[in-house]
C-alpha cells in the first residue's frame, strides 16, 4: 500500500489527521522517501558487481547510473566514464570501444552518453524494421496445359 493511501487509511479509521502541520508532514514526507544513507546506497550499487544495464534502453540505463552518481557525490569525468562504460551491455561497450571515428575520449562523459544512446537507437531501429519484414513466398508457376 502506498504512504499516502496508508496514511489515510489510518486516519479515516481513527478520525485523528496524522499530520497536523507542514513540519509533520516533511518529516513524514522525508522519512519515507529520501534514505538516510542515500551516498552510502548509491556508493554500495555503483562499487557492486551487480548493476548493469541489464534489459533496459541506453536512456534508462542512463537516467538510473545519473542518479546513483548524483547520490554518490561522483564528480570525476573519468571515474564516471568508467562507471557508466562497464555497465553498459558488452555489445554497446564494444561498438563504442571500435568506432573508427569520433571514439569518445575517457573524460568525455556527454560523448559517452551520447555515443551509447546512439548505438542504441541504432538497434532499436533495425529491432523494428527486421520485425517488419515479411518473409517472401516464392509462389510456382503454374505450368500451362498440354
Amino acid at each position: 500500500m502506498k504512504w499516502s493511501e496508508n496514511l489515510f487509511c489510518q486516519e479515516a479509521d481513527t478520525g485523528i489527521f496524522l499530520i497536523q502541520s507542514w513540519t509533520n508532514f516533511k518529516q513524514q514526507f522525508q522519512s519515507q522517501f529520501f534514505p538516510v544513507n542515500a551516498e552510502a546506497n548509491a556508493i554500495n550499487i555503483l562499487e557492486g558487481s551487480s548493476y548493469y544495464q541489464g534489459n533496459q534502453t541506453v536512456d534508462d540505463y542512463l537516467d538510473s547510473f545519473l542518479i546513483l552518481a548524483s547520490d554518490a557525490r561522483y564528480m570525476d569525468p573519468r571515474t564516471l566514464v568508467v562507471k557508466f562504460h562497464r555497465r553498459l551491455k558488452l555489445n554497446v561497450q564494444s561498438q563504442i570501444a571500435t568506432m573508427p571515428f569520433r571514439q569518445p575520449a575517457d573524460t568525455d562523459l556527454e560523448a559517452w552518453y551520447t555515443a551509447a544512446q546512439r548505438i542504441d537507437q541504432v538497434r532499436l531501429a533495425n529491432e523494428v524494421f527486421q520485425s517488419t519484414l515479411q518473409s517472401t513466398t516464392v509462389i510456382p508457376a503454374c505450368s500451362a496445359p498440354a
